[in-house]
């Protein structure tokens, strides 16, 4: 196990403990998938292009995704 993934392992304890809270505590499971749901997009938006790095805005690509000078 990486440093690095520590809080993505603490992230994903906390939303396993709130879900079984919530099942405990006898909020319906149809409830809870609902919410997992409306969570499931913006989570995967953060998660998949959270490393890129950032994006400077000013229009220039990477150096490993510039054509080559015969492809141009």
């Amino acid at each position: 196990m990486r440093r690095t993934h520590l809080p993505l392992y603490a992230m994903a304890l906390a939303l396993a403990s709130l879900i079984v809270g919530a099942l405990a505590l006898g909020v319906p499971a149809r409830s809870v998938g609902y919410g997992l749901l409306a969570l499931a997009w913006p989570l995967m938006m953060l998660f998949m292009h959270g490393g890129h790095g950032g994006h400077s805005g000013d229009g220039e690509q990477p150096t490993s995704h510039r054509p080559s000078s015969a492809q141009r």
